[in-house]
């Protein structure tokens, strides 16, 4: 199941990646946290069908505060926040240093 997370074409983590790329943060999944969402899929009963609507209620705190996030450049789902609904971690852009 973690394959139908990440491998087809259309697959729900690209899709999240390319929607947080238009606002201009890179999104990344620790492996851990895409285990934790299988493991919720088949603890529940609803097999792969039920990755989306797992997801979907992980993401949706973090989606609806993006817009405030402004200054970060990327984004970490962790599997506390998959489990337990803690915030992910945010970045901020690395400091460019000036070469002499």
């Amino acid at each position: 199941m973690l394959d139908i997370l990440l491998k087809p074409k259309n697959a729900i983590v690209k899709q999240y990646k390319k929607l947080f790329a238009m606002e201009g943060i890179a999104l990344e999944f620790e492996e851990a946290a895409l285990k934790a969402i299988v493991k919720k899929a088949l603890q529940s009963g609803t097999g792969a069908r039920g990755l989306r609507a797992i997801l979907e209620d992980v993401m949706l705190d973090v989606m609806y505060h993006l817009p405030e996030k402004n200054e970060y450049t990327s984004c970490l789902i962790t599997k506390q926040t998959v489990e337990k609904k803690k915030e992910p971690h945010f970045f901020l852009p690395e400091k460019k240093q000036a070469t002499a």
